[in-house]
């Protein structure tokens, strides 16, 4: 149903035909040259089942006549356009001299003829076209050579839309202009001028016309409702190139309103063409618990602005750079903002980063010097062996693997990837690949190196040629750099292969083939597993050498706890940044996870005494980090160790802190644990003391308890 706020018969392409016989008859032979859709939906309101192609004697024989619409349709088509048509030529040759007689039997038979050739074609556009193209033709065919005449006639008739478009084109320019200028003064009062705009209504037009997207903002602004429809109108049409002008303006308008925080979040809500990823950083980064890390994390949206924001092409760089200079400021005005409020509440702001990996960014990440040196040696060795990096779950790995770039030479470009997202969840070889691909790409650009994409499709038909061919474009992009392969929790892989997604020769054995014949890349697995428990990779990986990531150096947990950060306002008794270290051994999770929960007790307190970590704080938050950390904690319980070996854990526990069992004592109660003594010293649960075993690290214990 029409909207009343539209005019009627505008931005359709089903219009109602004028009442009025003349008037619409030349509607008919309007919507014949420039609307053929008009009449086609003209035809299906005539009657929803007819035939366009029956001719009509077929049409008379099955008694469709007496449909008054249809009658009226024929009358119009078939006998007043070819009479309105004949008396016009008529008029013509009477001034030109010709005999009144003559014209009228010329006329006559001229439309009798048009008639007959319209009974025998179909009552679609086609037979009406023909039927007045013939009465024509044979009206200017008496006195002269009438083959060349029907001809002319002929041709030009049935190839009129060939050229017309070309020919009106100026003329439509002018138009076109005339009624944006027109609708400019009126201020796209409605009704619009914009509804005569040959856009909508000369379907043939394949150039773009334009101005027609200037035209479409003014109406949009001025008058939505009728804009809108023009757009949904116009998005199916050959003129379609207008609305997308239109969009990406909106779009570029929406970004350039925006006048504080609430309106960049919200912004991805307006976007009609374009998209923008800030609202789902911005909400990332507004989530983080504490105000120090949303603060860091607004820091690197800013650093990064230029990605989050949506790519409309050169034409729109200058406003860009516009937007952005803008929303830093209002991003950086709201980080300020943050820290007056952080001072004025005398708040501790935490950076500690609790299950999730540190990434290059966070300035939290510390020490690993000594590993760093470790893996550097090893990539200068000629054999290039392939590296583990192995150590027990949060440990540090992946953090250290997000860093390794601030601990190797500049001519060592870390490639970093995380087996458990894309790569290992992809259905096929291809789709492995090109997850591949696209992670170490996007590794190398943090590293200041751009890699040469690699396209899905090319993967299709031969995925590992294709992956090769690419890697030797790879290698000329790197110049005299070196590659660091680094594959994160190859654990995940080995499931997917042991599932037959993927074959275990072709992956690994590119794995072989990149260690033996690709000098250029190093290859460092990391995981909680060693090669050992995985046989098949051993069998593809020879020499493999581990580097092993345990606990921080005392020096390294101390800088953790009372340094994390520059400008950290808590203050640590010499005792209490004792008892973390003694509670903690100096894991690096473990550590952030207490202090963590102490700057949360301690934001709880009175300000005269918040910015104080006391012994007793520290004992107080002992039960919160066992409680927040309970997915750490249940990770060794329920997936490190077996039943025998939680039973061990917790026997040791029930001694107390420090506490050591002897081997004799934990064999008579478990007889056959030699195996799971083995694996809870390789899982660094377990320490030998003496003659006997302990907890490595107090909290773990006190899990167990």
């Amino acid at each position: 149903m029409t909207s009343p706020q539209l005019p009627p018969n505008a931005y359709t392409d089903a219009p109602q035909q004028h009442p009025n016989l003349i008037l619409g008859s030349l509607q008919l032979l309007f919507w014949l040259v420039f609307r053929p859709s008009a009449l086609l939906n003209h035809l299906k309101r005539i009657d929803p089942i007819l035939d366009t192609d029956s001719t009509l004697i077929i049409l008379l024989r099955q008694g469709r006549w007496r449909n008054l619409a249809l009658r009226r349709l024929l009358i119009q088509g078939y006998f007043t356009l070819s009479i309105m048509a004949n008396l016009l030529l008529g008029l013509v040759l009477w001034m030109s001299g010709e005999p009144i007689a003559n014209i009228a039997f010329r006329m006559a038979l001229s439309v009798l003829i048009g008639v007959a050739v319209g009974v025998v074609l179909n009552v679609a556009a086609f037979g009406v076209a023909l039927s007045l193209v013939f009465s024509l033709a044979f009206s200017l065919a008496f006195g002269t050579v009438f083959g060349l005449v029907v001809g002319v006639v002929l041709g030009v008739g049935m190839t009129i839309n060939s050229w017309r478009t070309f020919l009106c084109f100026p003329f439509l320019t002018v138009w076109n202009y005339l009624l944006y200028r027109l609708d400019k003064i009126r201020n796209g009062k409605s009704p619009c001028l914009l509804r005569y705009h040959s856009a909508f209504w000369d379907e043939w037009q394949r150039l773009d016309l334009r101005g027609l997207d200037k035209h479409l903002l003014l109406i949009i602004e001025n008058n939505p409702v009728e804009g809108q429809a023009a757009l949904k109108y116009l998005s199916i049409s050959p003129q379609s190139w207008a609305v997308q002008a239109v969009q990406i303006e909106l779009d570029v308008r929406s970004l350039e309103s925006c006048k504080n925080m609430k309106d960049i979040r919200q912004v991805n809500d307006n976007l009609i063409f374009g998209e923008s990823l800030t609202s789902k950083f911005l909400d990332d980064a507004l989530n983080h618990i504490t105000i120090h890390n949303q603060r860091l994390a607004l820091r690197l949206f800013v650093d990064h602005l230029h990605e989050y924001l949506p790519n409309f092409g050169e034409k729109y760089d200058f406003r860009f750079r516009s937007i952005a200079k803008s929303w830093r400021e209002i991003i950086l005005d709201y980080v300020e903002e943050l820290a007056k409020v952080t001072e004025l509440r005398q708040v501790i702001d935490s950076p500690y980063i609790i299950g999730v990996p540190v990434t290059e960014e966070q300035k939290i990440f510390m020490g690993r010097n000594d590993i760093g040196t470790r893996i550097e040696q090893l990539l200068r060795d000629r054999r290039r062996p392939p590296l583990l990096l192995y150590g027990q779950r949060r440990m540090g790995k992946t953090s250290l693997l997000n860093n390794i770039g601030k601990l190797l030479p500049s001519n060592i470009i870390p490639m970093f990837v995380d087996l458990q997202g894309a790569p290992s969840s992809a259905s096929d070889h291809a789709g492995f690949l090109y997850n591949l691909a696209r992670e170490m790409e996007k590794s190398a650009k943090k590293q200041g190196v751009t890699l040469p994409s690699l396209a899905r499709e090319v993967l299709k038909s031969d995925p590992f040629t294709s992956f090769y061919e690419w890697l030797d474009k790879v290698e000329q992009a790197l110049e005299q750099n070196t590659a660091l392969l680094a594959l994160d929790e190859f654990e995940v892989l080995d499931n997917a292969i042991a599932k037959g997604r993927f074959d275990e020769q072709d992956v690994l054995g590119m794995l072989r083939h990149l260690i033996q014949h690709r000098p250029r890349f190093k290859i460092l697995l990391a995981g909680s597993h060693t090669i050992e428990e995985y046989q098949r990779w051993a069998s593809y990986l020879i020499n493999v050498q581990v580097v092993h990531i345990s606990y921080l150096k005392e020096a390294e947990a101390r800088q953790l706890i009372e340094r994390p950060v520059k400008d950290f306002t808590l203050r640590y008794e010499p005792n209490a940044v004792e008892r973390v270290l003694q509670l903690t051994r100096c894991h690096p999770f473990l550590v952030q996870l207490l202090c963590a929960e102490i700057i949360v007790l301690k934001n709880e307190q009175d300000p005269y005494i918040r910015r104080l970590a006391t012994l007793a704080d520290v004992e107080a938050a002992i039960p919160e980090a066992l409680q927040s950390g309970g997915f750490f904690f249940a990770d060794i319980q329920n997936n490190q160790v077996d039943a025998t070996g939680q039973a061990i854990l917790r026997f040791i526990a029930a001694q107390g802190e420090g506490a050591t069992v002897s081997r004799q004592t934990l064999l008579q109660q478990f007889p056959d644990a030699n195996v799971t003594f083995s694996l809870l010293l390789q899982r660094e649960l377990i320490e030998e003391v003496d003659d006997g075993y302990g907890f490595q690290v107090e909290l773990i214990r006190r899990w167990f308890v």
